[in-house]
């Protein structure tokens, strides 16, 4: 029997990993860490913070595979109260509606984006200056970057048209990313997969091998530069704050790409009860320091929570550095990344790698499309984004 070796235990190498047990594989999965997770690892109970967003897509084949095989667990939408918590910060100010420049963009979603000419100048030749700008600064959730608007328009359009669908797709797992983790870890080694952690692995395993890790650390395991690959740097600020009725649920800041979120909302057990647990993101401005941008965030907070200092019961921040995974610039698409199949046997998964979806999803499809190669099967066109309009 084929043995196959996966390296890397987050989303990548689990999905890789009972992919390849599924198809009757002996499948043994190595993990550097002392647990498994990777990116999708959060804090332990009581305050449950993530490296960024920590929601799903029921659009998208990701939710469809989880759910095949009843692994999502508990999860909710965004609630109704919630909808009517949502602010938007343009000129300084907090606003219930967003600008009218904002919606007529949004009132066009049956546009077909280029490929090659960046978000920014897109839209300005359709709408104007103050259109591209809020526009743009509207995708810092989902692209962790300082200026989205630099980024390839047919990019920054497939994700804005998911994330702000008229019923919005995304949903909170109750618990965040932790539960998923141990679910994806207990399916598979019911399949009869070893996991391993604290197993660091510094020679290239006998192939077939699946790695499933950073595209920095792959490199390094096979002994090559990887391509540049443009991603994401942002800083993030975690809070517990005791709970107040005026606490906004997210503030989408359209000054500065940045974005603050009372996660606790659709999830209560990510913090104890009374306290609400809000996480508050803004990318860096080139070769901004974390202390400079934290001056910043915090003035975003200033808003959003009023007396937020008096109530905060927990905080940590961090800078997380290309944590969205690639993001395509103007005459580039995901075919355009890293590839899966690197010949001889050995094949890539993870968010940087040649594979369609928005966030976690594209470590999905890489992940599934590398369990193919290793396991010999052809190779298979990949589910593609819906169409929403």
């Amino acid at each position: 029997m084929k043995r196959i070796t996966v390296v890397g235990g987050g989303f990548a190498g689990l999905v890789a990993a009972i992919s390849c047990a599924e198809a009757g594989t002996q499948v043994r999965l190595l993990e550097a860490h002392h647990t498994l997770g990777g990116r999708a690892r959060a804090t332990a109970p009581p305050y449950v913070a993530h490296d960024g967003p920590h929601v799903l897509y029921r659009d998208g084949a990701w939710w469809r595979w989880l759910a095949e095989r009843d692994l999502l667990g508990p999860h909710s939408g965004v609630p109704l109260l919630g909808l009517a918590g949502f602010r938007f910060r343009h000129g300084d100010r907090l606003r219930r509606t967003p600008p009218p420049a904002l919606s007529r963009v949004l009132a066009h979603r049956r546009r077909r984006a280029p490929v090659d000419i960046d978000f920014h100048t897109w839209i300005r030749g359709h709408h104007g200056e103050q259109a591209a700008s809020v526009a743009s600064n509207l995708m810092g959730v989902a692209t962790f970057y300082a200026e989205p608007g630099r980024l390839s328009a047919a990019f920054v359009w497939e994700r804005l048209l998911r994330v702000f669908a008229p019923r919005p797709p995304a949903r909170y797992l109750t618990g965040g990313w932790n539960g998923l983790i141990d679910r994806l870890a207990a399916h598979a080694r019911a399949l009869g997969v070893s996991i391993e952690t604290d197993a660091r692995v510094t020679d290239l395993p006998a192939p077939p091998v699946i790695v499933a890790t950073s595209l920095d650390a792959a490199g390094r395991l096979l002994g090559t530069t990887p391509p540049s690959v443009e991603s994401g740097r942002t800083l993030l600020l975690d809070l517990a704050v005791r709970a107040d009725r005026r606490d906004v649920f997210v503030v989408s800041d359209l000054d500065a790409a940045g974005w603050l979120e009372r996660y606790s909302l659709p999830d209560p057990s990510l913090a104890p009860p009374g306290e609400s647990l809000i996480q508050a993101q803004l990318p860096l401005r080139g070769t901004e320091g974390k202390a400079d941008a934290l001056v910043r965030l915090e003035e975003l907070v200033d808003q959003a929570l009023p007396g937020w200092r008096e109530r905060t019961t927990w905080r940590r921040h961090s800078v997380a550095n290309r944590r969205t995974g690639a993001l395509d610039l103007p005459g580039q698409t995901w075919r355009d990344r890293p590839a899966v199949d690197r010949g001889d046997g050995v094949f890539l998964a993870g968010d940087m790698v040649a594979a369609p979806g928005l966030l976690s999803e594209v470590s999905f499809h890489s992940a599934i499309a590398a369990a193919r190669g290793a396991l010999g099967e052809p190779a298979r066109k990949p589910t593609a984004p819906p169409a929403i309009h």
